[in-house]
């Protein structure tokens, strides 16, 4: 039988266990709102993690998804195709990248990122073999792959999968101390979120990242900042790095950058350090397919040129004071920046999934991250009448509380 009941109990019966979801089984999407197959609608406040910045089905994503299906979708990169380099031109002229390596998801990014970043360091900086090292931040989410949970501070995404890979050194974010501390002549890349998203929004101090590219210059150490989640417009800036003014040597965008359409990631590098990939070294099967290529060029033309970046910061700003004039004696902080936001609760506040499902209740869809942290990260196409609708919510469910 086709009933939520049916399919629930379907994929408990026959899906691996890895997942908590929400009970809602969601059928359809539009804009900022999606629909369960009951009929009911729902304020998405989680973008598929941030991965529909562009709103749900944006029509022009799915217009070049479908051209570009009907006449090639897959050759591999043992040939060309015409969409790569249209993609590679458009997106080094909107961050200024000079070079770009396509992949598919944000993990496969980051992994592409430490390698080549790791061969810089034998190469380039002239670090001892095997001896690299890449200083990364506790509470960090960077993926799941084998390399990237063996650098993780969360047991969840640890425990149970060593041995781990050598040669990261883990300091607390946000702490430049620290970072000033653990830097040694092995040091090659500083792998970091600008913000920590999975951590719970975790914003970090005004001036950090000045002082961190500063050092990063001074050593010789390669800047690699995470934008899967931060990038594309979700703090309210094409890229989070420009709240600071700073520009990394590696940027690693995802998500977003199809819009939700089709796994999508980049390595937006300097030369130094992708120059030393050479052919063989490096590649994916699907990385830079035509497809791809296509609805990524598609997805950030809608993100620039319809305003969603300028909206973000409008709009992140108006629910973040929403949210924080909310009385509510269980609500121990609001912050965030754009529209990428979080509402910590008091831990007596029991946890804040059940607030979730109360939230679920009133039409809103929202996730809970680290037990007391309920995640708010809606499409960047959402209006101020929307936004004040969810706080009316949020209201009603944590003022009672």
């Amino acid at each position: 039988m086709n009933t939520t009941a049916a399919l629930i109990e379907t994929e408990y019966r026959l899906g691996a266990h890895n997942y908590k979801p929400l009970d809602v089984v969601l059928s359809r999407g539009e804009g900022v709102y999606v629909w369960d197959m009951e009929g009911n609608r729902y304020l998405d406040c989680l973008s598929a993690y941030s991965a529909v910045n562009q709103g749900h089905c944006h029509p022009k994503i799915f217009k070049a998804m479908m051209e570009q299906a009907q006449k090639l979708t897959l050759t591999s990169r043992a040939f060309r195709n015409d969409q790569l380099a249209h993609f590679y031109e458009e997106i080094a002229a909107l961050t200024g990248s000079h070079k770009v390596l396509p992949m598919n998801s944000g993990a496969e990014a980051v992994e592409t990122a430490v390698k080549a970043v790791r061969k810089w360091g034998y190469e380039v900086k002239g670090v001892a073999e095997n001896k690299a090292e890449i200083i990364v931040c506790s509470n960090n989410f960077h993926g799941r792959t084998m390399g990237i949970v063996g650098f993780s501070t969360d047991p969840d995404a640890r425990t149970g999968f060593g041995p781990f890979a050598p040669g990261f050194r883990v300091v607390p974010f946000g702490d430049i101390d620290a970072f000033r501390a653990a830097i040694n002549e092995n040091t090659v890349a500083f792998l970091v979120e600008p913000i920590q998203g999975e951590a719970g929004v975790i914003v970090p101090p005004v001036g950090y990242f000045t002082t961190v590219r500063e050092l990063c210059t001074k050593h010789g150490i390669t800047l690699i900042l995470d934008e899967i989640q931060t990038g594309l417009g979700r703090t309210g800036k094409l890229l989070a790095e420009e709240h600071e003014a700073i520009e990394a040597d590696v940027t690693l965008i995802g998500k977003a950058l199809s819009g939700g359409f089709y796994p999508v990631s980049a390595v937006l590098s300097n030369s130094e350090v992708l120059g030393v990939l050479k052919p063989g070294q490096h590649g994916s099967t699907f990385g830079g397919n035509p497809l791809a290529c296509a609805i990524a060029r598609a997805a950030l033309k809608a993100l620039t040129e319809e305003g969603m970046i300028e909206n973000s910061a409008k709009m992140g700003e108006r629910f973040q004071k929403g949210l924080t004039d909310i009385r509510s004696n269980i609500i121990k902080e609001v912050r965030g920046r754009g529209l990428m936001l979080a509402v910590e609760l008091v831990p007596e506040a029991g946890g804040a999934r059940k607030y979730c499902e109360a939230l679920k209740q009133l039409g809103i869809l929202a996730k809970d991250t680290h037990g007391d942290t309920i995640r708010i990260a809606p499409p960047l196409v959402i209006t101020a009448e929307q936004v004040d609708w969810a706080v009316e919510q949020f209201a009603k469910v944590l003022a009672s509380a």
